[in-house]
Parts: C-alpha cells; structure tokens; sequence
C-alpha cells in the first residue's frame, strides 16, 4: 500500500470523486481521499491521500490555494459559471479603470454568500442537490480571505486573473461578486488552481501519467511495475512536516511509539534539527523543548510513527497525530 500525498493534475470532466475512484484501480488500493472538490468543468491541482496519508486531508484543506480564472462580464447564470442557465445578460460599459479598482477591492476579507450550486449541506443536504430540485435555501455568509489578485489580461468583457485566497473561497462567488459590483453581472468562463499549499501545478501528474508509472511500457508483451517510479512522486506524511526537529525513540521503549502512548525525556533523542545540525543529542531538564512544540518521532530504525508535542508541565511528549502502518 502506498503512504503518503501525491498531486494530481484533475482534468476537465472529472469530479473529484471520479479521480479518487480511478486512483484506487490504477494503485489498488482502497485508502485513498482527496483534500477538497474542483468543479467538475474545473483543472488543475488536486492534492491525493493515500494510506496513512488520509489522515493529512484536514491539514491540506486549511492550506491556501492558488487559480487562475476568467471572468466573463454581462452575464449572469444560475451556477455563476458559464455553464448553467442564463439568467441575464447587460452591456460592459463600465471604465477600465474602474473596473480594475473594484476588482481590486475584493483584495482581504470580505463576506461571501456559499452559492447553491456546492457541496455545502444544509439539513444532511447538499446543497446543489436542493438547487437541481429547483429550492433555494437561506444561507449565512462566512468570512473568507483573498490575499492576491493579480490582473492577467484584460479583453473585455473577459478578465483573465490569478487569485490566492483562503480555504472555503468559491472563485465562480467572487467572479458573480465582481460583476454585480461593476454592474454588468459577471460569471466563471473558465478555472485552474495552479497551487494547493506546497503542491505545485507544474509538478501535477495526469491519471494517465500515474498509470504509465505504475504499469512499466512491458517485456515482451507482459507489464512490469515500476513501483519505485510512483514513489518518487509521493510525498510521504512526515515529508509534510520538513520543518519540525526529529526525535528517535529508544529501542527498549518502541512498545510505547507503537501503541501512541506517551513518553518522557527519557525515551527520546534528537537526530536531526530543521536548522540542519545532524548530530545526535540527547534532551535533558538543561535543555528543554518549548512547551507544545512538536516533533517528527520515529523508532531507532528511521521508521515514522508520528508528530508529538511537549508538554513542558508535565514534561512529556504527547502524541497529536500518528502515522502507524504495518
């Protein structure tokens, strides 16, 4: 079984479940989850659980994200993309310059209304399955940040933009948002995220790609697996955590990592700093963590078990997320 995130390049026509379901033929394996949905019509990077990975899908969730959208003034729809149904259609009139200031404007937080056509429940309900039932329901606006807009090109009536916002920003909202302000309506033409959090557009593979690194191009006829390929592209679950210090439990006390218990100062050294200093050290009460700080644990055989956090009260180190495989 394969343990880890792998970015996959979604492409147009797939929903996210569509790609998760592929995913679990192509590897065969069953423990696959994605990290958030693309519209169907939508591209680009799709960060993949796999494994043990799958418990990373709430992290990757809250990581902002990064599109690529156009714009398309004049028109209003439904979906508030230009694939539903027309609801009205206005002259772009509106000053370039007056335009690019509003878009502008959207620049921070600002209140957004979830559309009806999402995921979002209501009552154990999505709401996009209320919506093709033809039922509108109330919703309440939630505070979502964009941190960038950047204004790519500008051909009106259609705006191409790349946007870095928060998680729980609907891009098709802030394109209907956007025209209503500039008073000519205004729905998604078109949508790629190029960036979920470290997960990069130019290093996304395509079904197609992970499928060739699975199955090798054959001997004679016969498939051979390339396993090792695969793995190259699968950032394992402490590779998400590059960042914190290491620390390798003893051997005497591997039970302890194995059933996610606890452990004090005792148990544990230091074998690898994120500062880069490699040399081992043992953690003392002359040297003592900073309380909560947290720590890629593993036993004397390099194998990761979990992220830990020290509690300096106590003087423990308490386990916040265990990554146990056979």
């Amino acid at each position: 079984m394969y343990h880890g995130i792998i970015n996959i390049y979604k492409e147009a026509g797939y929903t996210s479940h569509d790609v998760v379901a592929k995913l679990r033929g192509i590897l065969g394996q069953k423990k696959i989850g994605h990290t958030g949905t693309l519209d169907p019509d939508a591209t680009g990077v799709l960060p993949v659980c796999l494994g043990v990975g799958t418990k990373l899908c709430d992290m990757l969730t809250d990581e902002d994200k990064e599109y690529v959208a156009e714009l398309y003034l004049g028109v209003t729809t439904d979906t508030q993309d230009m694939s539903g149904t027309v609801l009205s259609r206005e002259d772009v009139s509106i000053d370039e310059e007056r335009l690019k200031e509003i878009i502008y404007s959207f620049q921070g937080e600002y209140e957004q209304l979830p559309p009806m056509y999402s995921a979002l429940k209501v009552n154990g309900k999505k709401l996009y399955e209320l919506a093709r039932e033809g039922k509108t329901v109330e919703r309440r606006t939630r505070k979502v940040r964009i941190e960038e807009i950047e204004i790519l090109e500008l051909n009106l009536p259609l705006v191409k933009m790349r946007v870095v916002c928060s998680k729980g920003t609907y891009i098709r909202t802030l394109c209907d948002d956007i025209g209503r302000k500039a008073g000519c309506g205004g729905a998604m033409q078109s949508l790629e995220r190029t960036r979920v959090g470290r997960f990069l557009i130019k290093d996304a593979l395509t079904l197609d790609r992970v499928q060739e690194l699975v199955v090798g191009d054959g001997i004679d006829g016969e498939y051979v697996e390339t396993k090792v390929d695969i793995e190259d592209h699968i950032v394992s679950p402490d590779g998400m955590f590059s960042e914190l210090d290491k620390l390798k439990v003893k051997k005497e006390y591997h039970k302890l990592l194995q059933n996610g218990n606890c452990f004090d100062l005792n148990v544990v050294y230091i074998t690898e700093s994120s500062i880069g200093a490699v040399s081992e050290f043992y953690i003392s009460k002359d040297n003592l963590p900073a309380d909560s700080e947290r720590f890629c644990v593993y036993d004397e055989n390099g194998k990761f078990y979990g992220i830990y956090r020290f509690e300096s009260k106590d003087r423990l180190f308490m386990p916040v997320k265990m990554f146990i495989t056979d």
